[in-house]
C-alpha cells in the first residue's frame, strides 16, 4: 500500500524491510516463524528455498542484460570477476583467521568462500528504480549486475577446493580435485550446459511463437519454468546449477527476441518481487542471534564487527580501485570506489547463506565437545556468515536514503545560510538585493555542482551534500561527456 514511497521516495528496498519483518516474525519477535525449529532438515530445506529464489533471479538477470552483452563486455567482466574475487577470498580468509585463532587457515578459507559471491537480488536500490536511473550510469548498472550474476556460480569452486583443502589427506589431491571438478566441470560444463538449453529453447519459443502455437501468457511463463528447468538438469549432473541458470537467460535473450516478447509485461517482475520477499522474510527469522557469542567458539560480537568493518573496506574497494583502468565500464576512480563499495552489499545476501548452507550440509554435525577442525567449522560458519550478511543488509540497504537524506538537507542548510540577511554590504546594495543576488549564485553552484562541473558556491566552496554526491554518486551527466570524448 505504500511500496511507491518506501521504494521510488526513501528507497528502501524490500531487502531491508522482508528481512526486519522475519526479525520481527523470528524467535527473536512474537515467535510465530522459526526454521531452526524443523529438526535435522532444517539446513536441506534453507538450502533449496533459496536455490529456487537464486535461481529465478539469475535467470532474469540474464534475460534483462542488453543483447550479447557477456560477448561485448567480456574483458570488463573478467578482470572484475576472476581477480578480484579470488582477492577478496584470500584477504577475508586471512582476516578471518586473524580474529578467530580457533580456525586454522584452511577453515577460514572455506568461511571466505561463502563470502566471496555477489548477489543480484540485493542490488535493486542501485540498478532499478528511480535513483539508479538518475545516478548511477547505465554501464555501471550493467557490469555491476553482470558481476554479481556470474559470482554467484564462482562460489562453488572456491568452496569446493577449500573443502577438499579440509578433508583430504594431501593438498596436491585437493587442488587436483578442485580444479577438475570445480572449475572444468562444474564451471564450464555448468555455463556450456545453460548456454545450450537457452539457445535451443529460445529457437523453439521463436518457432512456436511464428507459427502461432503459444500465446502471450504461455511465452511469459517459460521465465520461470525454463529457470527451474536448467536448474534440474544441472544439478541432477552434478553442474553448477546457479551459474547455468544465469547462462541460460543469457542465452535465451542473445538476440534479444524474448526481451521484445515480454517487454512491458509485469508478471516476471512480480514473481521476482515476491519470491525476494519471501526469501528475505526466511532469512531474518533464520538468523541465528543467539550464536553471535560464544566463548567455545571464539566468537564475540566485538570480534564480528571487527570482521564486518575489514571486509566492508579491503574485500572490493583497494583492488577495483587498482584495476579500473583496465575496465572499459568504469571510467574513473569515483565509478571504481562506487562499484566497491556497493559491490560488498551485492557479495553478502541470499547468495552467502546459501554457501554456508550448502557448506553445512557436506560438513559433520558438531557435537559436544568438539571432535576435530570440520566439527569446528560445521559450528562456527553459519553464525559468521549470517553476522556478515546481517550488517551488510543493514549499512548497504541504507546507504542510499542516508545518502538522500544528507543530501536534502545540505541543501536546506545551503539555502538557508545564503538567505541570512546581513546588515552591512561592501558594494552598497541593499539587504533585498543582495539576498536575492546570493541566492541566484548558491541555486547556480548548486545546479552545476548536480551536473559534475566544478561550480562552487558564492562563498567558494560546495555545500556537504554537493560533496557527497560528486564524490560517491556517479551522475549520469557527468560519465556521458567522458564516454563520448572516448568515442
Amino acid at each position: 500500500m505504500i511500496s511507491l514511497l518506501v521504494r521510488e521516495k526513501l528507497y528502501v528496498n524490500e531487502v531491508v524491510l522482508g528481512t526486519a519483518f522475519g526479525v520481527l516474525m523470528g524467535p527473536r519477535g512474537v515467535n510465530a516463524f522459526d526454521p531452526r525449529s524443523w529438526g535435522s532438515h532444517q539446513n536441506e530445506i534453507t538450502l533449496e528455498i533459496l536455490r529456487v529464489v537464486l535461481v529465478a533471479g539469475l535467470f532474469a538477470v540474464g534475460v534483462e542484460l542488453p543483447s550479447a552483452y557477456m560477448k561485448k563486455h567480456a574483458k570488463g567482466l573478467l578482470i572484475m570477476v576472476v581477480p578480484t574475487m579470488t582477492f577478496g577470498w584470500v584477504v577475508v580468509a586471512a582476516i578471518i583467521h586473524t580474529l578467530f585463532p580457533n580456525l586454522n587457515m584452511t577453515s577460514a578459507l572455506c568461511i571466505s568462500a561463502c563470502l566471496t559471491p555477489t548477489d543480484p537480488v540485493t542490488c535493486a536500490a542501485i540498478t532499478r528504480g528511480s535513483f539508479a536511473q538518475k545516478h548511477v550510469p547505465e554501464e555501471i548498472r550493467h557490469i555491476l549486475t553482470a558481476e554479481a550474476a556470474a559470482n554467484d556460480g564462482l562460489a562453488y569452486p572456491f568452496l569446493s577446493i577449500s573443502l577438499y583443502l579440509l578433508t583430504e589427506s594431501s593438498v596436491g589431491t585437493a587442488i587436483q580435485k578442485g580444479f577438475l571438478i570445480g572449475w572444468l566441470y562444474q564451471v564450464i560444463f555448468g555455463t556450456f550446459l545453460g548456454s545450450v538449453i537457452g539457445l535451443l529453447f529460445s529457437k523453439l519459443m521463436q518457432f512456436s511463437h511464428c507459427k502461432n502455437l503459444m500465446d502471450q501468457e504461455s511465452y511469459i511463463a517459460q521465465y520461470l519454468a525454463l529457470a527451474i528447468f536448467v536448474t534440474g538438469v544441472a544439478y541432477s549432473l552434478g553442474a553448477d546449477d546457479l551459474l547455468a541458470a544465469f547462462a541460460a537467460g543469457c542465452a535465451v535473450a542473445w538476440d534479444g527476441d524474448f526481451k521484445d516478447q515480454t517487454e512491458g509485461d509485469t508478471f516476471a517482475s512480480v514473481i521476482d518481487c515476491v519470491l525476494n520477499c519471501a526469501c528475505f522474510i526466511y532469512i531474518g527469522a533464520w538468523l541465528p542471534f543467539g550464536s553471535y557469542e560464544s566463548e567455545e567458539l571464539g566468537i564475540t560480537p566485538t570480534r564480528l564487527i571487527v570482521l564486518m568493518i575489514g571486509i566492508l573496506l579491503v574485500r572490493r574497494i583497494p583492488f577495483l580501485v587498482l584495476l579500473y583502468k583496465w575496465i572499459p565500464e568504469i571510467t574513473s576512480w569515483k565509478e571504481a570506489l562506487f562499484s566497491g563499495h556497493f559491490g560488498d552489499q551485492f557479495q553478502m545476501g541470499v547468495s552467502a547463506v546459501f554457501v554456508s548452507t550448502l557448506a553445512r550440509t557436506r560438513l559433520p554435525s558438531p557435537v559436544d565437545p568438539l571432535a576435530n577442525e570440520q566439527q569446528m567449522l560445521a559450528a562456527t560458519i553459519q553464525p559468521i556468515v549470517s553476522f556478515v550478511v546481517l550488517g551488510s543488509i543493514l549499512i548497504h540497504g541504507l546507504s542510499i536514503p542516508f545518502f538522500n537524506a544528507g543530501q536534502q538537507l545540505a541543501r536546506s542548510v545551503t539555502i538557508t545560510s545564503i538567505n541570512r540577511p546581513r546588515k552591512t554590504s561592501d558594494t552598497g546594495a541593499s539587504d533585498s538585493e543582495l539576498g536575492i543576488a546570493t541566492r541566484k549564485v548558491g541555486d547556480s553552484a548548486y545546479s552545476g555542482t548536480c551536473k559534475g562541473n566544478d561550480a562552487k558556491s558564492s562563498s567558494g566552496t560546495a555545500s556537504t551534500g554537493d560533496v557527497i554526491t560528486d564524490l560517491i554518486i556517479p551522475q549520469m551527466d557527468q560519465e556521458a561527456v567522458r564516454r563520448a570524448d572516448k568515442v
